[in-house]
């Protein structure tokens, strides 16, 4: 019987699903419709659906699944929507309205109307303590545990869900937090509590308050969620202990995962990027820029020599995180995003979207307003009579009749507006992808564009265009790349620890000293997850800055121990950074050590991708049919061939105009255009020089 591991992608509009045989190599893939109100439903139905459909073996009463990975946006979405619980915050005395002051920065610098997002915590909840520790670690004043008692019982009278224990230097030593999250849970054991010891021990005070705030705030939902999963998953049979996505990329056990939330923020796209890095390397392609493009955002993220750069914070949603996760910038571009007319009379898409339910007009769902996947349905790149292989019926009419009321308004043709939409879309997602490249210090014409997602292959070949990119890789299976990604990626924690010292010989001991520290807690973190020695894997890297700037920025150590040469590489090796991100250096100004990490890994038997014999050039045997398809390109309808994505072989090359079809994605192929096989089934598309 076959052994499986099984990845699951649940989006804001689909659930994938990605079934890999250990041993045969065979993937299968299913897709089904997300449900918004209850994601663990959508995630058991899709399983349950695919390992019956698909690999009805799989469903067998006693099948050993070996492995289940899940990446889901149940945080991303409760902060978005700011359905979080009602959270309380016990802080130190004077900073009580440190949420709401922050950094004194509005969102936009020139936008004087420019809106905050909603403070999490209100007033009236946030209670401030008596203690001080320097930040030499010294105690200046003991933490005053009447206080503590006093605020625990106030915020059990308001009816709190979650408690955030967040202190001025409790990074540096953490005595006062862990009293008083001691006595909060004597006070109230049922409460969900945060400590910023625990979810952020770094310097920057305010960044780690909102990082431990939205850990609190989302606590009790993310668990709330595991606990609805994972009855569903064993009523399912399965067996196997199943591991959630981080925003690292790495993998975690679900009883972190709900101790943690705010490291799983980005779970969902992380696992796209840890396939795109899998498949590229594969393939040839190390440097790539990859395009994920799904029903409600669009994820981009740059991988320079196949790795892709980790930010130690970044802000999400309006909210400041500080937790490693990969350098992902999000835009609300999806197949979902709707269209509208703004006040000026200017055709705009999204970030709003449609969501998967109601969907677009094309859904029949009631919604009126068109969205993106109307404009290609329109367009008829998307085939206009159904979507998922035929499983999911779609009326195009109703898609032509939303627009057609748009281009009235606009004074411009049916058609001409669709692709207008699209144009729109391309604009914006090109946005994204510049912020990432161009805006660091890279051009986006040495990398290929990997599209992914189910509405990436509809739209990479002009975007790619649009960047003056020359190649676009699509994957075999790109609207399961994220699920795929659960199958291809190691488990993972990540430690810290903020130090401020100079980059100079008399730092040795005290950087050595610090990774020792690191490396206990990453050993019982190894003991934790029962990960066998042989399998243990450490990183190390420093965050270092010009002393008196506001940010650093992120150097590996060389293997070894720490000496005086070791300290001189992470100088050479920051001068080269900054000369990169900035275009200068200021060989004058003393350089500064700020944090030291440990990235700890798990290694785990992953999927592993076949390679296939050529099957020769010709494609005609993957015509599936024709339809007519407006290119702008060619000025209007063109008749275009229909390729079945699930016929097309290693070798196989032809030319656009063509559209290609799969269950998971619609492939647009330009006129001009090339487009061949390679082994891994990857279809490689070209820009004509």
């Amino acid at each position: 019987m076959a052994r499986w591991r099984v990845g699951v992608d649940s989006g804001g509009t689909f659930t994938d699903v990605c079934l890999f045989d250990e041993d045969d190599g065979r993937v299968e893939v299913w897709k089904v419709s997300s449900t918004p109100d209850d994601p663990s439903r959508g995630i058991a139905q899709g399983v349950e659906e695919g390992m019956r459909r698909v690999a009805p073996e799989a469903a067998q009463p006693g099948a050993p699944i070996t492995y289940f990975g899940h990446g889901t946006t149940v945080a991303t979405n409760a902060l978005i929507q700011h359905r979080g619980v009602k959270t309380g915050l016990v802080t130190t005395d004077g900073f009580r309205d440190l949420l709401e002051i922050g950094r004194q920065k509005r969102p936009d610098l020139y936008d004087m109307q420019a809106d905050k997002p909603p403070t999490l915590v209100p007033r009236d909840l946030r209670f401030q303590v008596a203690e001080r520790v320097r930040h030499d670690g010294r105690i200046d004043a003991a933490l005053d545990e009447d206080a503590v008692r006093a605020a625990a019982r106030a915020l059990k009278a308001a009816e709190v869900k979650a408690i955030a224990v967040s202190f001025l230097y409790g990074f540096i030593r953490p005595e006062h937090e862990a009293r008083a999250v001691a006595i909060l849970r004597e006070e109230m054991p049922e409460v969900f509590i945060s400590a910023g010891h625990e979810i952020a021990p770094e310097f920057r005070e305010f960044e780690r308050l909102s990082t431990v705030v939205l850990n609190a705030y989302l606590g009790p939902v993310m668990r709330r969620y595991i606990e609805r999963l994972t009855p569903r998953l064993r009523d399912l049979g399965m067996t196997a202990t199943p591991h959630l996505t981080q925003s690292n990329g790495g993998v975690i056990g679900f009883g972190t995962a709900a101790a943690m939330p705010v490291r799983a923020v980005l779970s969902g796209p992380s696992t796209g990027v840890v396939g795109a890095q899998a498949i590229g390397e594969l393939a040839g392609f190390p440097d790539l820029i990859t395009f994920d493009m799904g029903g409600t955002s669009t994820d981009v993220a740059l991988l320079n020599g196949g790795q892709c750069k980790l930010a130690s914070e970044a802000t999400v949603h309006g909210y400041p995180i500080k937790a490693p996760m990969l350098d992902i910038h999000t835009v609300g571009a999806g197949g979902g995003s709707i269209a509208y007319i703004d006040g000026g009379g200017l055709l705009k898409v999204g970030p709003r979207s449609c969501g998967a339910d109601p969907g677009p007009v094309c859904y029949g769902r009631g919604n009126t307003e068109p969205a993106t996947t109307d404009a290609n349905v329109v367009l008829q790149t998307l085939n206009p009579e159904y979507l998922l292989a035929g499983r999911m019926k779609i009326d195009q009419s109703l898609a032509k009749g939303a627009i057609a009321g748009m281009a009235e308004r606009l004074g411009l043709g049916v058609m001409e507006t669709a692709q207008g939409i699209i144009s729109v879309v391309t604009a914006n997602m090109a946005r994204a992808i510049r912020v990432i490249s161009i805006q660091r210090g890279y051009d986006p014409r040495d990398y290929t564009l990997m599209a992914f997602g189910g509405a990436g292959p509809l739209h990479a070949a002009r975007l790619a265009i649009e960047l003056d990119m020359k190649r676009v890789l699509v994957p075999r299976n790109p609207g399961i790349l994220c699920a795929m990604g659960l199958l291809l990626t190691d488990l993972r924690a990540d430690f810290a620890a903020t130090r401020l010292m100079p980059a100079t010989e008399a730092s040795v001991a005290d950087v050595a000293q610090a990774f020792e520290g690191l490396e206990a807690r990453a050993e019982e973190w190894f003991a934790h997850e029962e990960i066998a020695p042989g399998d243990r894997g450490l990183t190390r890297t420093a965050d270092i800055r010009y002393a008196g700037q506001n940010y650093e920025l992120p150097v590996p150590l060389p293997p070894g121990p720490v000496t005086a040469e070791t300290i001189a590489a992470l100088a050479a090796g920051f001068t080269e950074s900054h000369r990169q991100r900035y275009g200068f250096v200021a060989e004058e100004e003393p350089i500064q050590l700020v944090t030291l990490r440990l990235e700890a890994t798990g290694r785990v038997a992953k999927a592993k991708l076949a390679s296939h014999p050529d099957a020769g050039p010709d494609a005609t045997g993957a015509i599936i049919g024709k339809r007519e398809v407006w290119f702008p390109e060619a000025g209007g309808f063109v008749e275009t061939p229909i390729y079945s994505r699930d016929a097309l072989h290693p070798g196989n090359r032809f030319v656009g105009p063509a559209i290609v079809e799969q269950m998971d994605t619609t492939t647009v192929v330009l006129p001009g255009m090339t487009a061949r096989v390679d082994s891994y089934l990857n279809l490689i598309l070209e820009v004509a020089a």
